[in-house]
């Protein structure tokens, strides 16, 4: 299942969501994620579901790539639509021992269900229609103000894209170490919740090695490669605003808008 996470993941492309200024995608991101929170009827929501499906058919990437996307979404799942289900006070439906089951819970589990759905389907989208290099330079010039503040831009630009591609990594690498050893004898299934905690320390130490470890190795081939950031580094790619940047970053501003009126008027 770990192996199946998609954000942090870049497959090439050749569509119009592939071609869209970064810094328009990276900024349109965070907007629909702030409005995602903010909208809380499902007219509103099941729009902005149509504003996803329409990015899906724009971006042309493959359907079963999103739907893998969404496999780790289910252990989370298992754990807290129970308690949103049984724990949120409301107006009765059933009952299940000693517990109720609420009208107010059975629509906050699948609020929450939509909500969390919709926030990796947005980055998924992100990740995989914007190469490395390009998510780099778009987060660079965001954070490019801050620099009066003496903030390092591009320094935090490139650790925060480093990071996000590691977690397809890191996933996967978690995933090789947990089938070696359950080859050895390991089990992860079975015993009390704490003994299934007890027997992950098997697992996270070799990752935390893992990770040092390939730390260490980014570390060595940057400096071999004598990289230096800051104002001086040239880019190959120049990017520009286009017409379709304008109307993404203004859609991305109407559904915000949107979400914040409906906010103010309930």
């Amino acid at each position: 299942m770990l192996k199946d996470i998609t954000v942090g993941q870049y497959l090439p492309g050749d569509s119009l969501v592939h071609h869209l200024n970064p810094k328009t995608k990276i900024a349109v991101t965070t907007l629909l994620m702030v409005a995602i929170f903010l909208i809380g009827e499902w007219p509103g929501l099941v729009g902005l579901g149509l504003l996803l499906g329409l990015t899906y058919a724009l971006s042309g990437l493959p359907g079963l790539v999103l739907l893998k996307g969404l496999r780790p979404l289910l252990l989370i799942l298992i754990i807290a639509l129970p308690m949103q289900i049984l724990f949120t006070p409301g107006e009765p439906l059933s009952n299940l021992g000693p517990f109720v089951i609420t009208r107010e819970g059975v629509y906050q589990a699948s609020l929450l269900t939509y909500r969390l759905a919709a926030l990796i389907i947005l980055t998924s989208f992100l990740t995989l229609t914007t190469s490395p290099v390009a998510l780099t330079d778009g987060l660079e010039r965001i954070l490019k103000p801050l620099e009066k503040l003496r903030v390092p831009a591009h320094e935090l630009a490139l650790m925060s894209t480093i990071a996000l591609r590691f977690i397809p990594i890191f996933a996967e690498e978690a995933e090789k170490i947990m089938k070696a050893q359950k080859a050895r004898g390991a089990d992860f299934d079975s015993g009390s919740l704490w003994v299934r905690l007890r027997n992950l320390v098997s697992i996270l130490v070799p990752l935390l090695i893992s990770a040092f470890r390939r730390a260490d190795e980014l570390a060595l081939a940057m400096e071999a490669r004598c990289y230096r950031g800051g104002d001086q580094r040239t880019r190959l790619q120049q990017w520009q605003m286009r017409l379709p940047d304008y109307l993404t970053l203004g859609l991305g501003v109407g559904v915000l808008i949107y979400a914040l009126l409906g906010k103010i008027i309930s």
